[in-house]
């Protein structure tokens, strides 16, 4: 079984797009995602249309995506350059290992459960 590991990624919600054609530019064959929200120390006010807001603020989405080890660095470099827009508040990203995964179809187990193995061949 090869090592695998799980990339958290949040984001702002309105470069979600910009990230999604990233992974898949990447090759990443799937992730799933979230709406979320989340406080930090840091705060940055500003005026947007006569609104003040503050990074706190912002909509965030929070990927999740398992990988093999050989698209750890692809796949961060992927988020990391497409969610950037150089303010306070661009996110965060989340390397975390992954012990083993079942495909519920198929019983599948390792990182065979997370990629078409005909693909890889």
């Amino acid at each position: 079984m090869r090592v695998m590991k799980k990339i958290e990624a949040v984001i702002r919600k309105t470069k979600f797009e910009d990230v999604k054609e990233a992974l898949f530019a990447a090759d990443i064959e799937w992730f799933s995602y979230y709406d979320v929200r989340g406080e930090g120390k840091r705060r940055q006010e500003h005026i947007s249309q006569g609104v003040m807001h503050d990074t706190s603020s912002i909509e965030r989405i929070l990927l999740n995506i398992v990988v093999r080890e050989k698209k750890v660095e692809r796949t961060i470099e992927a988020v990391r350059k497409a969610a950037w827009t150089g303010k306070i508040g661009d996110g965060r990203i989340f390397i975390i290992p992954v012990d083993d995964t079942v495909r519920i179809r198929t019983g599948e187990r390792g990182d065979l459960a997370i990629y078409n193995a005909e693909k890889e061949k």
